[in-house]
């Protein structure tokens, strides 16, 4: 086992990020995120956790270039974010996929739109990605007939078809029941494991969080700035027991315990940890 990840060279960096909102009805701009640094290395899993409404999705969804930053820097590669691009892929909570399609249909699809690839190279990848995301037996099942498990892990080899430089998840379990949320837990930390892809994961979980990442970075209550970065120096493969282990635990009532700070602090209520 080891302790920790084969993360290297910088691969994204946030530098005093401000993003703002235009409120249309109001005519004002709405702060959502606040001068936020960060930073993710090449092959690292980084989770991002805070308050609801604190800016976590509204940061990811600067970094897949949905939305502009209003001041600061944002770097993927060294290189401005300033569109979408095939270099990222995200997994939202909700898979979105098309009815009329099969599994590895759907997958084909984000292929199709990025080109490059013949129909039967296409193809090839699809199925091997269906496989990676333990779907073999239901390439040809179309989403009504899988369940809510089974559609996300579709999502996810959709997202990783075009081979981005990073994987962006927003909350991508929070729709499951809790015994399906964790063993997509384990089957998520085994696709990280064979692809080594960098990713970075938006949740409100922070067991989750703790059991997921090589780094918890911890938000501030909104608008969000960035206010604590823990090292998970759990050993991997994590087995769903570690999180019954003093060290997990440990790491847990910390990022809660920040977390908790906030919500006082900005006179909202507290909930459980497991939020």
């Amino acid at each position: 086992m080891t302790m920790f990840s084969s993360a290297g060279r910088t691969k994204l960096v946030a530098k005093d990020v401000t993003i703002h909102y235009w409120l249309q009805r109001l005519n004002r701009a709405f702060l959502a995120v606040d001068s936020a640094s960060l930073d993710v290395r090449s092959g690292e899993f980084v989770a991002l956790v805070g308050p609801s409404g604190c800016g976590k999705t509204t940061l990811l969804n600067a970094v897949d270039g949905l939305i502009p930053i209003t001041a600061g820097t944002l770097e993927l590669d060294g290189r401005p974010i300033t569109k979408p691009g095939e270099d990222r892929a995200m997994v939202f909570q909700q898979p979105s996929l098309l009815p009329w399609r099969t599994a590895v249909g759907n997958v084909i699809y984000g292929l199709e739109l990025q080109g490059g690839l013949s129909k039967q190279a296409a193809r090839e990848r699809a199925l091997d990605l269906v496989k990676l995301v333990g779907l073999s037996g239901f390439e040809h099942s179309l989403p009504s007939e899988l369940s809510g498990g089974m559609q996300q892990r579709v999502n996810l080899a959709r997202a990783l078809a075009i081979d981005p430089e990073l994987l962006l998840l927003d909350e991508p379990f929070a729709a499951l029941d809790a015994q399906t949320r964790e063993f997509m837990q384990l089957e998520l930390l085994r696709v990280w494991a064979e692809t080594r892809k960098t990713m970075l994961f938006v949740t409100h979980d922070i067991k989750e969080a703790v059991y997921l990442a090589d780094r918890v970075i911890v938000f501030t209550a909104r608008p969000g700035r960035v206010k604590l970065s823990v090292d998970i120096n759990l050993p991997r493969p994590r087995g769903l027991g570690i999180k019954r282990e003093a060290r997990f635990v440990e790491y847990e009532d910390l990022i809660w315990s920040s977390i908790e700070e906030e919500l006082r602090s900005s006179d909202l209520e507290p909930v459980s940890s497991g939020v």
